[in-house]
């Protein structure tokens, strides 16, 4: 934060503190044509609803006094005056880039020292084991917390997925469902891409979409699915969906013929991903979550799915 806007925050939280204080005073002053208290004032509304000249609630007052105390307290001894990390020095230091004495810093050191050795004891047993043999309930268990707390906000609470991510429990891998493959997904990330296609026209869209619902086995226009076969195989399409349609693990490019669709399966959705195309981008989390965490959270991915 630069020197001046950090004055102009010191300027504007003091300079209000300071305004209240000076609203209470000013309008709890006597002026010389006030009605005596407990009178009325002379504002009538509807008729008969009048107003009396009573002061504030004591404990009203009070009140807000202590709070404007509070106020100038908590600003003096901690941040919250620009710059001014306040008479204690105390930080939060909620960030990846820990800062030295910080309250996060302390926190987490507390957590390593109670969870780190539990973290490496399951990082030195295989995927599979950790997956499957019921003693290890409590990796799962422990790779469940995390990913409700790193994943469920695009594949849901139950890994079921939504339109665009994939459901992680129906054993349909865009990019590999091995325990080596998942977890290069969640340390590395991924990012597919289908290119739009707009440019060969609407025609020749409707007739892909077409023979792409045949790969699926539903029932289409016979003619426009061969159409849109010749298509497929001069476009481009083949290059990551392969000829027959099964898809490319190494790409990321999805199988066509096994009815799972990553952003829906309609004649209409189809179209779409055809003309504008598609770009899903799985971040990556070695250096947010560390090896043994991502080892823990492979286990439970790869658990979802081989139930």
């Amino acid at each position: 934060m630069s020197s001046f806007w950090s004055g102009w925050i010191i300027v504007l939280t003091v300079g209000n503190i300071l305004a209240c204080l000076w609203l209470v005073w000013w309008t709890m002053r006597r002026r010389t044509d006030e009605a005596a208290q407990g009178d009325v004032t002379g504002h009538t509304w509807d008729g008969d609803l009048q107003e009396y000249n009573n002061p504030l609630p004591r404990w009203w007052l009070w009140l807000f006094y202590i709070t404007l105390i509070f106020a100038a307290g908590y600003l003096a001894l901690y941040p919250g005056l620009g710059k001014f990390q306040g008479i204690w020095g105390w930080s939060s230091g909620n960030t990846l880039g820990s800062i030295e004495g910080s309250q996060y810093q302390g926190e987490m050191a507390q957590a390593a020292e109670k969870y780190d050795p539990i973290f490496k004891k399951f990082a030195a047993v295989a995927v599979t084991d950790l997956a499957g043999k019921p003693e290890y309930q409590e990796a799962r268990e422990m790779g469940k917390r995390l990913f409700l707390t790193y994943c469920m906000q695009c594949h849901g609470s139950d890994a079921g997925g939504t339109p665009g991510f994939p459901n992680l429990t129906d054993g349909d891998w865009l990019w590999g469902g091995s325990p080596e493959q998942i977890k290069m997904s969640i340390a590395s990330g991924r990012n597919g891409v289908m290119p739009a296609h707009a440019h060969i026209g609407d025609d020749k869209i409707d007739q892909v979409a077409s023979y792409v619902e045949s790969l699926s086995g539903r029932n289409v226009d016979a003619a426009k699915a061969e159409a849109g076969k010749e298509v497929f195989m001069s476009v481009g399409c083949i290059g990551c969906h392969g000829v027959d349609g099964t898809g490319n693990q190494m790409l990321g490019a999805p199988n066509l013929t096994d009815k799972v669709w990553l952003y829906g399966g309609s004649a209409g959705v189809i179209k779409q991903t055809l003309t504008k195309g598609r770009a899903g981008v799985m971040p990556a989390h070695k250096e947010l979550l560390g090896d043994e965490k991502v080892h823990l959270l492979t286990a439970y991915v790869y658990s979802l799915s081989n139930q």
